[in-house]
């Protein structure tokens, strides 16, 4: 293991002696946003759950809902104590309750930034070069607290033309919501609908499905051969969302998890693109103002 994992592991000692003999924890329990199916979350998460075992030294818990929701009702009601959220994501659970997480680290693309991008796409062979060819077409969103699957597409796609809106047989002939980044590539690969929006980090090669993100982990599982696909359409630069720790897990715990996360990079780099979604620099502290404007698009979507 490398010093930074080392050093988090030292850490643990001092806190299985000292802090947990007033604030103990039995277990930790990880969430995992959905985008891709539960098997396939679960492993790809299995070297985290082995590392943060070592760490705190108690039995861990992943749990991979069906849905976004699943998460942020399990960090709300306390039955989860570490998740990746998505901007839209965090910015809904810190609106229901400020007091329920704290962001702590976020994702590095290999350029240094910590940012990415909602892609508009469609199959190469139904002709489909931009959004003006989409009209009267089957557009699919994701989840709705899916940041770059739903809250920014649903604000700037409206913004590229005059009459398009988010409601079916207007613009769009239907507008449908997959359930997750993964169902919407596959529905669309798959000509189920004829557009539709994930997730990527918007670097490296369209062939590979970009370094990071939905496209990339469908490819690598795959499912899919981005030859056969097309970009339509690309939002502005969204901030990737945070990894959070509950606020009422003990301090030593939360700074034993960050040490864990902020150290993968050098630790495991295999681990690290697992739990990254791709390639990565690894991970850097992050705070709740980046995430504000986020905040203000959810409060104004939910009026």
């Amino acid at each position: 293991m490398k010093t930074t994992l080392a050093l988090a592991l030292v850490a643990t000692t001092s806190l299985t002696t000292a802090a947990f003999a007033e604030d103990k924890i039995t277990e930790f329990r990880i969430g995992i946003l959905g985008g891709e199916n539960a098997q396939d979350r679960m492993t790809s998460h299995e070297c985290l759950k082995t590392a943060t075992e070592d760490a705190l030294g108690v039995p861990v818990k992943v749990f991979a809902p069906a849905d976004y929701a699943g998460v942020i009702e399990g960090l709300l009601g306390g039955t989860i104590d570490y998740a990746w959220l998505g901007a839209s994501g965090y910015a809904k659970t810190y609106l229901a309750d400020p007091e329920a997480v704290e962001p702590v680290l976020v994702k590095v693309n290999v350029d240094g930034s910590i940012g990415y991008h909602s892609i508009g796409f469609a199959r190469k062979d139904a002709n489909i070069a931009s959004l003006d060819d989409m009209q009267g077409k089957v557009f699919g969103f994701g989840d709705p607290n899916s940041t770059s699957g739903y809250l920014i597409p649903s604000i700037e796609i409206p913004a590229y033309k005059d009459g398009i809106t988010m409601e079916s047989g207007e613009y769009f002939g239907e507008v449908k919501f997959t359930g997750g980044h993964e169902q919407t590539i596959v529905a669309v690969n798959n000509g189920d609908i004829d557009g539709g929006v994930t997730w990527a980090d918007g670097q490296g090669e369209w062939e590979d499905g970009y370094n990071s993100g939905a496209l990339r982990k469908a490819v690598d599982a795959g499912l899919i051969d981005m030859n056969d696909l097309v970009e339509i359409w690309r939002s502005k630069t969204i901030p990737e969302g945070p990894i959070v720790l509950r606020k009422a897990l003990p301090a030593d715990v939360k700074a034993t998890m960050t040490a864990l996360i902020d150290g993968m990079y050098e630790a495991d780099q295999e681990c690290a693109y697992n739990i990254a979604a791709g390639e990565t620099l690894g991970f850097q502290p992050v705070g709740h103002d980046t995430y504000l404007s986020i905040i203000e698009a959810r409060k104004l979507k939910s009026q």
